[in-house]
């Protein structure tokens, strides 16, 4: 799950298969991104506390993302059915909603619409086509999820964008997934469709547990403890850094396999809606 750089557009990441080459956000961006986070806030509702604009916020409905899903296939190749679509669906409201461990995130997702795209090119090189892709099928504005499905890759198996680019590049907002990493996919290891959980979490405004390794602000949540690398496999013990609490391996912000992600964390969740008030709610 690395950063992609596509020209001024930085991607969430890219979900590897394989080691990582450990080309993630850096320093530098992961600071722009918290402070940028905190500035939006305090402008719009006077303080940058998420806790305390969670307490403030929290008469307000759970938030419903409308989701537009794309089925981008050539020919029979990657043309998902509309159960499999619906599977999707059904994976990202367990895993936000806590049913597969963790909290409630009080984030839930509706299917706005579905369609289907026989375009050979788009299929197989999705990175390459992105632009072109995402200008022709792309719908909705800044709180709007449009997923896409593609043959992303056997190493990298999706990216996403963060909601801190919407302003700057609307028109490349979104997710895209290998088709092969949904619900009962071929991929083994990572056919339980938390690829799009993962890389959905970036789109909401979440980074990696192991951002920047021990180096302080790591995710910049307080209750994710820091982590010196990605988890691989299905590790159930590790404490890679020196500061307080053992590495959050099963968190879906991680790297580890689909049957060991289960959970997301309170502060996550508490990002997740600062980051909509901030950037996606408007």
């Amino acid at each position: 799950m690395t950063a992609r750089d596509d020209g001024c557009l930085r991607h969430g990441d890219a979900r590897e298969t394989h080691p990582r080459d450990g080309a993630h956000l850096g320093h530098d961006q992961t600071v722009a991104m918290l402070t940028d986070l905190r500035r939006t806030l305090l402008a719009r509702f006077g303080t940058s506390d998420e806790r305390r604009l969670d307490s403030s916020l929290r008469g307000a409905r759970r938030v419903v993302v409308p989701v537009r899903f794309h089925v981008v296939h050539s020919g029979r190749q990657g043309r998902l059915s509309s159960t499999a679509v619906r599977r999707q669906i059904s994976t990202l409201n367990a895993a936000y909603g806590g049913r597969r461990g963790g909290v409630d995130t009080r984030v839930r997702f509706r299917l706005a619409g579905h369609d289907r795209t026989n375009e050979s090119a788009w299929f197989h090189h999705p990175r390459r086509y992105e632009g072109a892709m995402k200008r022709h099928l792309r719908k909705g504005g800044r709180g709007t999820l449009n997923i896409f499905t593609a043959a992303v890759g056997t190493e990298v198996l999706g990216f996403a964008t963060f909601p801190q680019h919407y302003k700057r590049k609307p028109r490349m907002d979104g997710v895209i997934i290998d088709y092969r990493s949904l619900p009962g996919g071929p991929y083994k290891r990572f056919n339980r469709g938390y690829t799009a959980v993962h890389e959905i979490g970036h789109w909401l405004g979440l980074l990696h547990t192991f951002e920047d390794g021990c180096l302080p602000p790591g995710d910049g949540v307080d209750d994710t403890p820091y982590e010196a690398a990605p988890a691989e496999g299905c590790p159930h013990f590790r404490d890679t850094c020196p500061q307080r609490g053992d590495d959050p391996v099963h968190n879906f912000m991680d790297y580890a396999h689909d049957p060991c992600m289960r959970e997301f964390t309170a502060g996550q969740g508490r990002r997740i809606r600062a980051s909509w008030a901030a950037y996606r709610s408007r």
